[in-house]
This record gives C-alpha cells, structure tokens and sequence, in this order.
C-alpha cells in the first residue's frame, strides 16, 4: 500500500467528502460524539506495525517498524477485515473501530505527547491526546510492548487520567537545578504539546511547548524552557493540579465561528502559532512578577 492512501470507513455508511485524505461516512462524526456523551468509548488495541500501516501516528514515531513487521500487519488487518481494497478505486477501505480512531487524528490540530519513566509493569510509558474541537479527546496508551490501547474520551477526563499517570507531590523549591533532580528522581515525565497544521497527509509543527516533571523526595519538581533560552530549565512551584491546568491551556482547541460546521473535519478555528507562544510568554511574566521563580 505504499501509493495507496487508505479511506476511513468505520459506519459503513456512504463516503463523505475527503478531510485530510481520509473519506469520512456520512453521519459518523455526531454519531460518535453521540456516545462519547453517554461515556468512554473503547476502540481497541493495537500493534505499532498495525498503526502505520493505515496511515496512524506515522508523525509521532521515534524510529519506524520493519517493513517485515508492516507486511505481516497489512496482512492481519485484511485476515480481520479492518483493511479493504475499494472496488474500482486504488484506495484502501479502513473498518472498525480502527477506522473511527484514524478519522479523529486525521482531523486533529494538536497532540498532547506525555512520555514516563519509572512506569510499573503494565503501565503505559507513553500517552498521545489528540483533543477535538467538540471537546472529545483520542486517546492513545502506549506500552512498553509498543500496543497501542485507542479510545474516545470526554477531553476533561482524558486531562484527568493524564495527570494520574504523571509524577505527583508537593511542590518542590523554586531554587534547584534541572539536571540534579532529574538525576535523582524516581519518576519523570515530559509533555510536549505540538499544533501542527496539514496539507493532505502531510502535517507541519507550528508550535511546541515543553513540560518536564520529576518526582524526587515525595516534592513534585515542574520546569518549563526559559523563553531567551530554550536549552535552560527553570523550575516552576507547582503543583499536580497546576500542571494539569497549564496542559490544559496550551492543548486548548477552539471552538468554530457560529455557522461552520465542525463535524467535516475540514477546517476549526485553531489559534496562530504565535497565540501560543504569548500564553507561555504571559504566564512566565507573571510568574516572574509575582516572585515566584
């Protein structure tokens, strides 16, 4: 399927039109917001390989799967019949719950990346939030397996799960050094949260803000990048509510204007670049201005 460009299909329903190169069923976006509002909605586990595959975290891969690792994938998802040949068309057919999950990250502007350390057995090591504009978030556990566990959440949920996976406690002191407590931690944790924007299948970061989070002494240690200085960690006393709520900001996902419709993937007012990067600016000079660095 190199030359192919895989079509979500998860209602079985006729294709509407392309957003982002993925074909959306009439009907499925407000029939899934429909049940994320009764509660969490599952969408299954699968392979790294199986992922790519169809076209999914392609952008937030560290290093790809083998291409004997993909073949065997294509060839599960057919035997299961998650992934169709179209007739008449050279495009794939995505099914199933897979197919939901890729509609919703193809139309996401913004991804929330949390990666652990000292993660117990069994625990996702890293988590991926796509949020919505319609206030859903995709969800995606990683584990040290590299199964990927999908699901669609209400975005306050998704935040909330978030926080309990990262290193928790008291606020630590403002004067420390980055490096010596990440050294003597037992848990950390960075949160990078990207808006990028997307022309077909290709997708561009347009702004990235860093959160780094150690737990060392029972005292929950926060640094953000010094704005003159990107490389220098400054230490920020917050504390595990507080981090939730500055993630939560900088994943902000606007509403669209009265009268565009949200639910064709097609364009939601996202703020600019630059919106982002002066929420960052305005909380730093606050911080600053009230003595707390």
């Amino acid at each position: 399927m190199t030359d192919q460009q895989p079509t979500a299909d998860g209602a079985g329903g006729p294709q509407g039109p392309p957003s982002g190169g993925v074909g959306i069923p009439s009907g499925l976006i407000d029939a899934v917001l429909h049940l994320v509002s009764t509660g969490p909605v599952p969408l299954g586990a699968y392979t790294l390989a199986e992922m790519v595959a169809v076209d999914a975290v392609v952008d937030f891969l560290d290093e790809p799967p083998s291409t004997t690792s993909l073949a065997e994938a294509v060839r599960s998802l057919a035997a299961r019949q998650l992934l169709v040949a179209n007739p008449d068309t050279e495009r794939l057919q995505v099914r199933g719950d897979l197919g939901i999950a890729l509609v919703f990250q193809q139309r996401a502007r913004l991804v929330v990346d949390a990666r652990a350390t000292g993660t117990a057995p069994g625990q996702p090591w890293r988590t991926l939030l796509l949020p919505q504009a319609e206030g859903v978030t995709l969800e995606i556990l990683i584990d040290a397996l590299g199964v990927h566990q999908l699901s669609l959440r209400d975005t306050p949920a998704a935040l909330d799960r978030l926080r309990e996976r990262l290193p928790g406690g008291e606020p630590g002191p403002g004067a420390v050094d980055a490096q010596d407590v990440l050294r003597e931690s037992t848990s950390s944790a960075l949160v990078t949260v990207t808006r990028f924007s997307a022309e077909g299948t290709v997708e561009t970061a347009e702004a990235s803000t860093d959160v780094v989070l150690a737990e060392a002494d029972e005292r929950l240690h926060v640094f953000l990048r010094a704005p003159d200085d990107p490389e220098r960690l400054v230490p920020q006393p917050l504390d595990a509510d507080a981090v939730r709520e500055l993630i939560a900001t900088l994943a902000t996902v606007e509403r669209p204007p009265r009268g565009m419709a949200a639910t064709t993937g097609a364009a939601t007012a996202e703020p600019p670049a630059r919106s982002v990067r002066a929420a960052v600016q305005r909380r730093w000079q606050r911080l600053t201005g009230a003595g707390r660095l």
